[in-house]
């Protein structure tokens, strides 16, 4: 007698295969970039926004190099506290008589700046908003938005009170394949959301921060006491400067650099703008034992309004950037480049395989009447159709700047603000407090505290 084999996993590889005389079919579809045409491309001086670049490091520079292509955006002042980036943002706007200063209070105090692009270390976050706000001037502040979680607070304050444009720069929120996503899972492409994944993984010594100091790098080239702020008084320290992210005197780790991406594009997609309810991390410093005090590997479970959302975020294995949302329609999952849609019909398509349990007649009688109920029509056939969408990049730095810039102007509200980048940022603290406190936190509103 031959041996029947009917496992789980060969029942439904031979069901989706057959799928009932059906067929799986993928369709890649092209997606438009967001055109920079929201400001004239002939401006005249008067109507120009101008701003001031505050922090010319990695980020920095991007952000002044794309800025400075926008229609109608001029760059007329820029600050750092290391002399080189002085020299480099003259040569990143081609413009030697660009005003430089290590204090960047002399930007906001200028009348003819009206924002501040501000890239600087997490540490210095909450100061150059408040400042700025209470200047009177719009900002534009890299992510994550604070370096603790009552900082965020009195940075939200401080765009509430002086009725400020405040939008931190999580650039997938305005790129077209988040907004696509975000409208997929609101025409009901999945179904409710039941389940979300954000994983990321680098593999390399820049990932992991190892990045190269300025050979240059002095307390002579540089105000290292200022550039200390409020962290611990150390003697200067190149590495601490180039890689301060490393350390969480200065930085927020890969949960603000990297889940913080995630996380601010869930938000989006889903229509979330919240803090969830409660956090619990595990992780180490498993391969970059460098001296730094932040992980290397942070693994974190979410409980968002009772909807799970895992996150895996490592320096010491390279995989893709995904962000998976699952409902009970189907899968939606969102990578660097591209947005891809799995439906999922959610029924059998094939008898069930508990009738393998069935004396041989009765199996027969109910795979035959099964059948009778089910197959579809010769000729129609149904198709099961996967769509990729493609577009420009999951990180769409430029349409992001271009947002902000017509809100200087328009005075309308952004979707990325400093309600929104706060919710985002305090995820990210409550992954690091479960992380270094070794034990589940939850968000206590009441107290705008994170509690054990």
């Amino acid at each position: 007698m031959k041996k029947r084999n009917f496992s789980r996993r060969a029942f439904l590889q031979g069901g989706a295969a057959a799928a009932a005389g059906g067929l799986l079919l993928t369709r890649t579809v092209m997606l438009d970039a967001q055109p920079l045409s929201g400001i004239p491309q002939a401006v005249a001086p008067s109507d120009r926004v101008r701003f001031g670049m505050i922090g010319i490091g990695m980020q920095g520079s991007g952000l002044l190099g794309g800025a400075i292509t926008i229609p109608g955006v001029e760059c007329v002042g820029a600050a750092d506290l290391y002399d080189g980036r002085h020299t480099l943002a003259k040569e990143i706007t081609a413009n030697p008589s660009l005003p430089t200063t290590r204090h960047y209070q002399e930007l906001l105090d200028r009348k003819d700046i009206d924002c501040i692009v501000a890239a600087v270390p997490d540490h210095w976050h909450k100061r150059v908003v408040v400042d700025a706000c209470n200047a009177g001037k719009d900002i534009y502040c890299e992510k994550p938005m604070s370096h603790t979680v009552a900082d965020g607070f009195a940075m939200v304050e401080a765009a509430q009170k002086n009725n400020r444009i405040v939008q931190i720069g999580s650039q997938r929120v305005s790129s077209v394949l988040c907004a696509k996503a975000h409208d997929m899972y609101h025409d009901g492409a999945i179904g409710d959301v039941e389940m979300v994944e954000l994983t990321l993984g680098r593999n390399d010594p820049t990932g992991a921060w190892e990045y190269p100091p300025p050979p240059d790098l002095s307390p002579q080239t540089l105000d290292w006491d200022t550039w200390l702020n409020d962290a611990p008084k150390i003697p200067f320290n190149n590495l601490h400067f180039a890689r301060w992210r490393c350390w969480r005197a200065y930085g927020t780790g890969v949960a603000g650099d990297l889940m913080v991406h995630l996380l601010s594009g869930m938000m989006v997609t889903l229509g979330w703008n919240e803090i969830p309810r409660s956090a619990i991390a595990l992780g180490g410093i498993y391969r970059w034992k460098d001296g730094r005090d932040m992980p290397d590997l942070h693994t974190v479970l979410f409980d968002y309004h009772g909807i799970p959302v895992y996150v895996r975020l490592g320096l010491g294995t390279e995989t893709p950037e995904l962000a998976r949302f699952m409902g009970p329609k189907g899968i939606l999952d969102a990578g660097e480049f591209d947005l891809k849609y799995s439906p999922q019909a959610g029924v059998d398509m094939d008898p069930s395989y508990y009738t393998f349990s069935f004396p041989a007649k009765m199996r027969e009688e109910y795979v035959k009447q099964w059948h009778a109920e089910h197959d579809p029509v010769l000729g129609k056939e149904p198709v099961r159709e996967d769509v990729v969408y493609r577009g420009h990049d999951w990180d769409d730095m430029r349409p992001h700047l271009q947002t902000f810039f017509r809100a200087v102007k328009s005075r309308k509200p952004v979707v990325e603000d400093a309600v929104f980048g706060n919710n985002a940022a305090v995820a990210c603290h409550m992954a690091n407090e479960s992380y270094f406190r070794q034990k589940p936190v939850t968000w206590d509103a009441a107290s705008k505290t994170v509690k054990s």
